[in-house]
């Protein structure tokens, strides 16, 4: 894995910055305010399991994937601090030897800083003459580095621990059976030490409903921006014209507008026009001649604005285009990822890391009514840090869609995994 940090003097100028010089398959870890503007710390071949492993006890603590990215952000930070730390010592022995009136027979720092990435090399130091007073704290800065190194490429890392016990063995595989991932299911079986395995299994879903995030309030009464993201297929404009009419029956259509970017299909915004016309909403499209920021100061004066962007993942044309057009907007856009609840694990993951860089603030589940379990997606939100707004079970609308809360949530996955085992208990009888 490759880590990197980068700074710039804003978060559109940063994630610039992170696409020339990482790809599109960066991950973010961390994104935080600095002096002189934003610092974003990235990641490319991001595997949670092995972050998990390279942190060691201390990734029992993250309990879900964005503290783990955060954590794994920090360790980063001090180990890379550490390194420049060893390297200024580095100059300090240079500058040292240079009063002395020693030479380095030509070998620079730059030569040390190269020895020191690639393996350091004895003939830079045995080179000089009378270097042998310097040899010993040489080779125990080259140790250093060397080391330090290697942690920050995870080569010193521990491996994870295991689930210890017969009980914390059956609590992670009915975790497993509910649907969450075979690393968040061993986490929360070993929390719990002892006791029957009813007292572990209600344990287990209060602190899963604990790290499922959600928002307080509705998008209609909050107002503001709202994009929403995704695949093609995951429901975005069904989505959209649920959240439209909702606002549309409590506040009236005078105060709501839809806009739309995905100009990259033919006929791509017919849907949206058409929910526009039966809620008599007005939908305006970005395209060459009306950027998203013209737009969205023209609907200034709307309490709600709904916007419904093109499903591409990062092998397609635009897709850099519009998650940038997104992020660098001076307008308060608050873009949320919509994940359908019958995709694979890997996939929600996958999607996640595609959209990642368009600063999500949130996420709403889609098609529920279809999964066979929600552990998937539960685990997914618990492992993302995503907050949950919505969430969708049918075609109805607005009916089917529904504001997200933890609890509610839990108990509706428990209730539909005890629906299936009930069908295989009936298709086994049979």
């Amino acid at each position: 894995m490759k880590v990197k940090r980068f700074f710039a003097q804003s978060m559109a100028e940063a994630l610039k910055q992170v696409s020339e010089q990482m790809g599109p398959d960066a991950v973010i870890l961390s994104n935080r305010r600095v002096d002189g503007g934003v610092e974003i710390v990235t990641a490319l071949d991001y595997d949670e399991n092995m972050a998990r492993q390279r942190l060691g006890d201390k990734a029992e603590s993250a309990i879900n994937g964005s503290r783990l990215a955060e954590m794994q952000a920090d360790q980063h930070r001090r180990l890379e601090d550490e390194l420049n730390r060893s390297r200024d010592r580095i100059r300090e022995v240079r500058e040292k030897r240079a009063k002395a009136g020693a030479t380095y027979s030509g070998a620079t720092f730059a030569d040390l800083n190269e020895a020191a990435s690639s393996g350091f090399d004895e003939s830079v130091a045995a080179s000089a003459p009378n270097a042998r007073g310097y040899s010993d704290e040489l080779a125990q800065m080259r140790a250093e580095i060397s080391s330090l190194k290697d942690m920050m490429s995870g080569r010193s890392a521990e491996p994870a621990k295991p689930v210890s016990n017969a009980l914390q063995q059956r609590l992670a595989e009915r975790l497993q059976e509910f649907g969450l991932s075979s690393d968040l299911a061993g986490s929360l079986s070993r929390r719990h030490k002892g006791g029957r395995l009813e007292d572990g299994w209600k344990q287990s879903l209060k602190m899963l409903a604990t790290g499922v995030r959600t928002s307080r309030q509705e998008w209609p009464d909050e107002g503001g921006v709202y994009a929403l993201v995704g695949p093609t297929g995951s429901g975005k404009t069904t989505t959209i014209g649920k959240l439209a009419a909702r606002y549309v029956l409590r506040h009236g259509a005078d105060s709501l507008a839809l806009v739309t970017t995905d100009r990259y299909r033919v006929a791509a915004h017919e849907q949206l026009f058409v929910f526009g016309r039966i809620l008599n909403v007005p939908v305006r499209v970005v395209d060459e001649s009306h950027s998203l920021d013209d737009i969205l100061d023209e609907l200034s004066g709307r309490h709600l604005v709904l916007i419904d962007t093109a499903g591409l993942t990062s092998s397609d044309k635009g897709y850099q285009e519009q998650l940038a057009e997104l992020a660098r907007s001076h307008h308060n856009i608050r873009t949320h990822l919509v994940v359908s609840a019958t995709s694979q694990p890997r996939i929600m993951k996958s999607v996640w890391h595609c959209y990642k860089m368009a600063n999500l603030a949130g996420c709403v589940m889609t098609k529920i009514d279809e999964a066979l379990t929600l552990g998937e997606s539960l685990g997914f939100v618990m492992e993302t840090g995503l907050p949950v707004a919505y969430y969708t079970d049918g075609q109805k609308i607005p009916e089917d869609l529904h504001h997200a809360e933890a609890i509610p949530l839990v108990r509706l996955a428990v209730e539909r995994l005890k629906r299936l085992q009930q069908q295989q208990s009936v298709a086994e009888g049979a």
